[in-house]
């Protein structure tokens, strides 16, 4: 700061200056919007581009306290502690939010910039502060609003400048060839409240005018949550608290996805309002509500007696379906208290909220709609979807012992293809939620596929071992029970060469090792046609093997001849 304050005045003047906009600026500005706006004279009415320095110029008049971040083309302090520095610094900047603000205002107030209109938006290139400018002129004064630019606002520049940089994304549309915003929306935008009074008693606007979205401004005041200038606007006889913009989303729907819960109040006091209005996805304020989880907006809405609990969105979802598969705990519970939600209306795929909560693997949400004894635990979704299965399916342990819990629960119900939730589990090798199902006695461990594969069937075909032997804890498990190919789990494990299973299988008292598929191959022939020598020696030296009948014929024809002599040996010896 001595080598700042040892450099002539003028030096001095554009370096505390820089220094002023860098630390207080709403965000970090680019080269040529820090140029422009220390260009602008307060008091002067015309912009003398003549004035804007360069930034090698800026950079040598601080001194090395600022530098240029090449990456996002802005200027910014060299280091963060720079910053308290600067502002700890006696007598540096002196009320910086009111030159910053008179600044941003005389650049909109130039006479070059209200000889602009609307259209030469294209054309802002050569106006790199008006972006900043229209858009936080309003933050720095936390003031009025100059009437000058209110009075001729649709036909001022940063009419169209302020809304371009706030819409949404994804907004589809030409905002400039619309119609252009009220000078109301100005003072919604720039988020100042004090304006709003003057405004309407001078009926500078009318308050059920759309913009290029359709909005009035009680939409824009409730979807940016100013509840002073919505309860300014309700106060009003000719408001119209229901009207929407263009995708039908009213107000009171804006304030609740927003979570504006003062302005969801304000809203549901007047008399007017619709609290069941639907937007173009046939989501309510409580639908957004619940989606978004914003649980003081949801109390509010089930205080009135003509909320719709469970009117239906497009998909067919509830406001509690919606809460239970965005996983909000609260909200669903706050749901649930009411004896009028029904918790079992599925969606359009079929599945209810218990299914939803599953779905997502919401495990605390789950255990609220299991409380509530009229809660269905078994309907089923689309393909046959119950909650347990759709648990089962996604290797949810605790879930299942959460689903497991209700005596009510179906733990066999298949699916189209006639799995349940066993085979499910075994499919997929999930060995907790195998041995969870198996702990129940009324699972029944043999419910085969549509293909006739049992679940230790499939878990011998796939070669896990741990989860076979998680499966023959089980008395009642068939060993022998064939698929409609006449497999068995043993010629099955043989086949695919899984010697630890066939092992495994192989110690059961049960096993028939000489049980034939429906090409009358036993389960050594099977071991031998893929080449299978370990396994071809774990049947041979099982007692119970038939050595009757010429495997060896059989194997040589399906394998091409590729059998190694030592397994030739071991069969020729039978």
């Amino acid at each position: 700061m001595e080598r700042i304050k040892a450099q002539n005045e003028e030096r001095e003047n554009l370096a505390t200056a820089a220094l002023t906009w860098i630390c207080h600026s709403e965000r970090p500005l680019h080269v040529d919007e820090l140029c422009h706006a220390l260009a602008v004279e307060i008091g002067e009415t015309d912009f003398d581009e003549e004035n804007v320095p360069s930034i090698d110029t800026l950079l040598d008049c601080c001194q090395g306290l600022i530098t240029l971040d090449v990456e996002t083309s802005t200027v910014r302090l060299v280091d963060h502690t720079v910053k308290e520095y600067l502002c700890n610094y006696p007598g540096l900047f002196k009320k910086p939010h009111s030159v910053l603000a008179e600044t941003c205002s005389a650049y909109l107030n130039s006479q070059q910039f209200k000889n602009l209109t609307s259209h030469s938006l294209t054309d802002s290139g050569r106006m790199p502060f008006l972006k900043y400018s229209a858009r936080y002129s309003g933050t720095h004064t936390k003031k009025d609003i100059p009437l000058g630019i209110l009075k001729k606002y649709e036909d001022h520049i940063s009419a169209v400048s302020l809304p371009e940089q706030v819409r949404q994304p994804g907004y589809i549309g030409g905002i400039t060839t619309s119609p252009l915003p009220p000078p109301l929306r100005r003072a919604l935008l720039s988020r100042i409240v004090e304006p709003v009074a003057e405004l309407i008693s001078a009926e500078i606007c009318q308050l059920n005018q759309r913009d290029c979205r359709g909005s009035t401004s009680l939409v824009w005041a409730a979807r940016n949550g100013h509840e002073e200038v919505v309860r300014i606007l309700l106060e009003r006889k000719n408001i119209d608290p229901n009207c929407p913009d263009m995708h039908d989303r009213t107000p009171l729907r804006w304030a609740a996805m927003m979570g504006h819960r003062g302005v969801v109040r304000l809203l549901l006091e007047h008399g007017n309002v619709d609290p069941n209005r639907t937007d173009e996805h046939g989501e309510g304020p409580l639908g957004w509500a619940a989606i978004k989880g914003h649980e003081g907006v949801v109390k509010l809405l089930l205080e009135r007696e003509d909320v719709d609990l469970n009117r239906p969105d497009k998909n067919g979802r509830t406001p509690l379906g919606c809460a239970a598969l965005q996983g909000h705990e609260c909200v669903v519970r706050l749901l649930l208290e009411r004896e009028d939600v029904d918790p079992n209306l599925p969606d359009n795929g079929g599945y209810g909220p218990l299914t939803c909560a599953v779905f997502k693997g919401h495990e605390r949400v789950v255990k609220i709609p299991l409380e509530r004894v009229d809660v269905d635990p078994n309907r089923p979704g689309k393909d046959d979807l119950t909650p347990l299965r759709c648990a089962a399916l996604q290797g949810l342990e605790h879930m299942v012992k959460l689903l497991l819990e209700r005596e009510d629960i179906d733990p066999n119900p298949p699916d189209i293809d006639g799995y349940g939730p066993l085979g499910c589990a075994v499919f997929k090798g999930y060995e907790g939620v195998v041995k969870a199902l198996l702990e129940r006695e009324d699972v029944d461990p043999n419910r085969p596929h549509k293909n006739g594969r049992t679940p230790l069937g499939c878990a011998a075909l796939q070669g896990r071992e741990r989860v076979v032997k998680l499966l023959l804890e089980r008395e009642d498990v068939d060993l022998n029970r064939p698929d409609k190919d006449g497999y068995v789990p043993l010629g099955s494990a043989a086949f695919r060469g899984y010697a630890g299973v066939v092992k495994i299988l192989l110690g059961q008292q049960d096993v028939d090792p000489n049980l034939h598929n429906c090409n009358d191959q036993t389960a050594l022939v099977c071991a031998a046609i893929a080449g299978h020598e370990d396994v071809v020696k774990l049947l041979l030296a099982h007692e119970d093997i038939d050595p009757n009948g010429p495997p060896i014929r059989m194997a040589e024809h399906h394998s091409g001849g590729l059998l190694s002599t030592d397994t030739k040996e071991w069969l020729n010896y039978l």
